[in-house]
């Protein structure tokens, strides 16, 4: 196996979906060459990239990174008939800094999702995905990804700055995840300036807004905190940025939403 990939063992959920994106990589790679990729970059056949980074800083309040989620494998189906490209721009209206667009199939992601729902919005999109060999940074950026998220306990911290320092070749930013105390000190060795704490634990799905207050001061000034998973309303958001989190990536919650424009107002502190 890769060197570079950290797998756990036992029965977990995140360890079964890397494995799983091991072998479907090995596949891809077999249909869409790094050669075939390189060459339509040369060609200039990419979208122009928008500035992910830029857009969260200028945010007034709290800036909101609105995601596309279809199902996931602990809620099960969120809204699996939703029209992604409506909801993406009905993000986009709503004030939304970013979009995050999950592209793995346990959440009924697909990779074509990046390029149509940039073809109707103006604002960076992030790619969420189960990223560990540098194909994938590459291929991100094939399919229109202006950003992508490199979750910290699933790479060595070696492989975890090979990844970010190419993310940053190509033009692009990642938001870089972490759970515990050691994924963190893993993506602080990095020049990663977007440092996302997840309040689920994805080897067990389990949600708590105190992994984020509780790490969060470890955190320097000079990064910008998003803070992941688990948010549900202005008093999470308010508790949230009391700690120093700029923005906060919602999904589950926006997908559910009733009255969506009224649900973002709240969550953007507006």
């Amino acid at each position: 196996m890769d060197q570079g990939i950290i797998l756990v063992g036992g029965n977990n959920e995140l360890d079964t979906i890397v494995s799983d994106k091991i072998k479907e990589l090995e596949a891809t790679k077999m249909s869409l060459p790094l050669v075939e990729i390189k060459k339509q970059f040369a060609e200039n056949n990419s979208s122009p990239i928008r500035d992910f980074y830029g857009s969260l800083r200028q945010a007034k309040t709290m800036a909101l990174i609105a995601e596309i989620k279809k199902a996931s494998p602990s809620a099960g189906d969120i809204n699996v008939g939703v029209d992604i490209l409506a909801q993406a721009r009905a993000y986009e209206i709503g004030g939304a800094r970013a979009l995050s667009v999950l592209t793995d199939a346990h959440f009924k992601g697909e990779l074509s999702f990046l390029r149509q729902i940039k073809n109707v919005t103006t604002i960076p999109i992030l790619r969420k995905d189960f990223i560990f060999d540098p194909y994938q940074i590459y291929e991100s950026k094939y399919y229109g990804a202006d950003a992508l998220l490199l979750i910290a306990s699933i790479v060595t911290a070696e492989r975890l700055n090979e990844l970010v320092d190419l993310t940053h070749e190509l033009g692009m930013r990642c938001l870089i995840e972490s759970h515990n105390r050691e994924d963190l000190d893993k993506a602080l060795t990095t020049k990663g300036e977007i440092l996302g704490i997840n309040a689920r634990d994805l080897r067990t799905f389990e949600v708590d807004l105190k992994n984020i207050t509780d790490l969060a001061p470890l955190v320097p000034a000079d990064r910008l905190l998003v803070a992941e998973s688990g948010i549900e309303s202005s008093a999470d958001v308010l508790r949230l940025k009391n700690v120093g989190a700029k923005a906060i990536l919602v999904g589950t919650t926006l997908m559910k939403a009733i009255d969506l424009p009224a649900k973002m107002k709240e969550l953007s502190l507006e």
